[in-house]
């Protein structure tokens, strides 16, 4: 998927590669090297990579010779073994990551968490919706909804009343049930440095493709950097939480009370009973059965059917209850 970043954020400072040092604490700062001077555009991904960008990462376990050959993208670390293990043209080491982050895209964007994010409303059947949203005539919008700057809604969609949408994506024929918030902040900070000042900025999206139903009160955050993603013809019930960096293949049928964790990825076809909790950063694979109140810490394999808490084979899950009564 490809969105323009500016449509949901503001510009706060336009800056060079060669000028990151200037913008971070001093108390930050280990080292910097710029081979050539470009100016940031974007913010990079390990998943997307962007020329005239900056990666923040930490993560020894990628193949940044896919970097050593783009003399576009300065990555800034807190691992120096990143930079011991490959030829990097651009770089700034610092002592804490997170607290970069913050600090830098802080200063180069005016984001939803911001203190003087700005939008204009328009009111609009009793709805606040920013004039800077683009919504196709068809796509019925019911009174006391709110929808923020840079959002776009497609085809023959209907946002029911009392939800919030911002930073999002809407595709053709998407059913908002009431009380929902799409394109929230996600639950992203350092535990050793809390507070509502800290929390990591999430710049990225909500993006949910054709034909999806979202039931009432579910909350969907958007991606840190990237998008949170709902795949075509899913279905989420009441009362569901997906967090940020999520990826939800198509066809999912998700009931009611489920929690999804951050960054987790789950293939087609996925069918999970109510009351499912899923850790962070697992991966799912395509049709999947989870029964209701599972607890899921551990990855999926496809085609697999799976119970309890832990989560295990569903069949030995079966077997393990009737032995224990």
């Amino acid at each position: 998927m490809n969105y323009n970043r500016l449509e949901f954020l503001i510009l706060r400072n336009k800056i060079s590669n060669r000028e990151i040092n200037q913008y971070l604490n001093e108390n930050l700062l280990v080292d910097h090297k710029s081979k050539n001077n470009f100016g940031i555009e974007e913010i990079s991904s390990l998943d997307i990579l962007k020329n005239n960008s900056i990666l923040f990462s930490d993560i020894l376990d990628f193949d940044y010779s896919k970097i050593s050959n783009n003399d576009n993208i300065h990555i800034i670390t807190s691992n120096i073994k990143i930079i011991e293990n490959f030829i990097l043209p651009n770089y700034t080491i610092v002592k804490n990551l997170d607290n970069s982050f913050v600090e830098l895209i802080n200063k180069i964007y005016i984001h939803n968490d911001s203190i003087d994010f700005k939008d204009n409303f328009l009111n609009i059947n009793n709805s606040y919706i920013s004039e800077y949203a683009s919504i196709h005539p068809s796509t019925i919008i019911e009174p006391n909804c709110f929808i923020g700057r840079g959002v776009k809604i497609g085809k023959n969609c209907i946002i029911k009343s009392n939800s919030n949408i911002k930073n999002s994506i809407l595709l053709d024929n998407v059913i908002i049930s009431e009380n929902c918030t799409i394109g929230s902040t996600g639950f992203g900070f350092n535990l050793h440095n809390m507070g509502s000042s800290n929390i990591l900025p999430h710049i990225g999206i909500v993006y949910i493709e054709d034909n999806v139903f979202i039931g009432a009160n579910c909350t969907i955050d958007r991606a840190k950097i990237d998008a949170t993603l709902i795949g075509k013809n899913s279905m989420l019930d009441n009362q569901i939480h997906i967090a940020h960096n999520v990826i939800i293949g198509n066809n999912a049928c998700i009931a009611a009370q489920t929690g999804v964790s951050g960054s987790v990825r789950i293939g087609n076809n996925l069918i999970s009973g109510g009351q499912v909790g899923i850790a962070g950063h697992l991966r799912i694979g395509d049709n999947v059965v989870i029964a209701a109140k599972s607890g899921v810490t551990k990855n999926i394999a496809n085609n697999k059917k799976v119970g309890g808490f832990p989560a295990m084979d569903l069949t030995k899950w079966k077997k393990s209850i009737i032995k224990n009564r």
